[in-house]
């Protein structure tokens, strides 16, 4: 590589990384990797919760737990799942790859990308302090309903749950400002917006929703607060205040942060169907301007969750909750052309993609069916709402999670993980997450009530129960071989060499794991894929 075609950046020697150097961090990498690590850490956590609640549902007439313990597992699952797992581990791969593949060198800002991890963990352990007090953590669900969540009766650990949560929106808005400054200003040369990774398009618009969705829900935590500690009644109907704007003001952040949780893993499933099926992305322009749309029809959509209260107009948002599925239709098309006809090569990382679009496009069906407000009055709370968003959050969003980090792990590591035992993780989980969800749909529509401790022993439920905890216990196994995976992977390393996969962006155009600014030097970058460009000029684009 000469100078007409890298342009060449000083590399200051490496240093071995102490335990100093890790918590005193402002190096994008590091913080990335500290990122990934909290939030499979709140992974298994919330896992065991999981799996304590379906022990407690494996058979009839069985209240286990006990209602309160049982409202505060379901109540610390949901939300460790939703704020502590789901999207921040996207922030925390953003926080990795992104500034790599615009070929920055660093965060826009890195001491306030360190003051955001701290945040974040320090937010997640208050969450879960809870669990520590003499009355008991949350449990008022993962929504924290008024006035439910608003009496004093509710607990410390409400109280907890609330400041620690204000304490991981204040870092998600942080990453949410950082990720975009990175973009927008610290782009290499030639590297144009319409040039820009899929990946990093749609973490520009997630954190655009962020910046537009979390405020609310900080303004509506700041309210329960009020409401439980300063007597405000702000949601108390009974002195003026009003249960149903609490539901607006969460709701208006709690749709948006859906698309939070998913469209990171939209651009993730999205490269490596590219790379693995050996072709440019089909429909590029096609895949940024769905991503808008769903981004601007996702800020009105909100009150399908309320359809049953009767305070909002149903016919327009059941127009819009059918119209957001119209730009992820578009997504579909689009993955599929990619993979038309390409030479697919069936990695781990390839595997849990395509198990991300059945089990999503299961999850979008029945969103569909539930946005007329008819079918919506029955399921609403019942277990058929459960598999939906399992569908969409679990199948989708956490299969996507899990090819993140068996397509990107040799650039973090400079190590491979075992494909076979991939394989073996993949067939586990995939199974055991349709043997324990897909049951819940025949459960819902036979009348089973969600939020509940127990259930009497009525035809089939029993039976559906005991298979859904089956699954849940292949999951969990799955999960169990993740972990052996990556134990051994780094025990006996395999070295993975700069770019295994023959990738397209710029994280593959250094080493692996990259130096402490990044890059040596850069290729030319001409269109979306500048690295198969440069080692292909025979099959690129003049």
């Amino acid at each position: 590589m000469n100078a007409t075609t890298a342009a060449t950046l000083p590399v200051p020697p490496s240093k071995p990384l102490g335990l100093l150097d890790w918590l005193t961090s402002t190096n994008h990498k590091q913080i990335g990797t500290l990122y990934i690590v909290t939030t499979l850490g709140f992974f298994g956590l919330s896992g065991l919760m999981a799996m304590l609640i379906r022990a407690d549902l494996t058979v009839p007439n069985n209240p286990w737990l006990g209602r309160q313990l049982y409202a505060e597992m379901f109540t610390l699952h949901g939300t460790a799942m939703i704020f502590l797992v789901i999207a921040p581990f996207a922030l925390g791969i953003a926080n990795y790859i992104l500034p790599l593949q615009v070929g920055a060198p660093d965060m826009a800002y890195p001491r306030l990308n360190a003051l955001s991890y701290w945040l974040f963990l320090l937010g997640g352990l208050v969450v879960m302090s809870g669990l520590l007090t003499r009355d008991g953590a949350a449990a008022a669900g993962w929504y924290a309903y008024a006035p439910l969540s608003t009496t004093g009766a509710a607990g410390t650990g409400q109280d907890l749950w609330a400041v620690g949560l204000l304490m991981v929106l204040a870092s998600s808005t942080m990453t949410a400002i950082n990720l975009i400054a990175t973009t927008v200003l610290y782009r290499a040369p030639g590297m144009l917006m319409w040039r820009l990774p899929i990946f990093v398009w749609d973490m520009i618009v997630t954190s655009m929703l962020i910046l537009m969705a979390f405020p609310p829900l900080a303004a509506t935590l700041a309210g329960m607060l009020i409401d439980r500690l300063l007597g405000g009644h702000l949601f108390d109907p009974s002195h003026g205040g009003s249960a149903v704007l609490y539901q607006h003001m969460f709701w208006f952040f709690g749709h948006p942060e859906v698309y939070v949780m998913v469209l990171p893993y939209f651009g993730i499933v999205t490269e490596i169907i590219a790379v693995f099926s050996r072709k440019p992305v089909f429909g590029y322009t096609g895949f940024v301007l769905s991503t808008l749309a769903i981004a601007g029809l996702s800020m009105s959509v909100w009150a399908h969750h309320m359809f049953t209260t009767g305070a909002v107009l149903n016919p327009f948002f059941s127009a819009m909750s059918f119209a957001i599925a119209v730009p992820t239709g578009i997504k579909y098309v689009n993955w599929i052309g990619t993979m038309w006809r390409g030479a697919i090569i069936p990695s781990t990382a390839m595997l849990f993609s395509v198990g991300f679009l059945l089990n999503f496009l299961l999850g979008g069906v029945t969103g569909v069916m539930i946005a007329s407000p008819p079918i919506d009055y029955w399921a609403n709370a019942t277990y058929f709402l459960v598999a939906h968003f399992h569908y969409v959050l679990g199948g989708g969003s956490m299969f996507a999670a899990l090819a993140a980090v068996y397509y990107w792990f040799p650039k973090i590591t400079g190590v491979t993980l075992r494909e076979t035992w991939g394989r073996l993780n993949f067939w586990l989980i995939f199974i055991g997450f349709n043997a324990t969800f897909w049951p819940m749909h025949w459960l819902g529509l036979w009348g089973m009530q969600r939020r509940t401790v127990t259930y009497p022993d009525l035809p089939h439920w029993g039976t559906l129960n005991l298979i859904s905890s089956v699954g849940a216990a292949v999951m969990f196994v799955g999960v169990l071989v993740f972990l052996w995976n990556l134990w051994v992977s780094l025990r006996w390393r395999v070295p993975a060499g700069d770019n295994p996969w023959d990738g397209f962006t710029l994280e593959w155009a250094t080493t692996s794991p990259p130096p402490e600014f990044n890059f040596e030097r850069l290729p030319p970058i001409r269109s979306e894929r500048p690295v198969w460009d440069f080692h292909h000029p025979a099959t690129s684009a003049p």
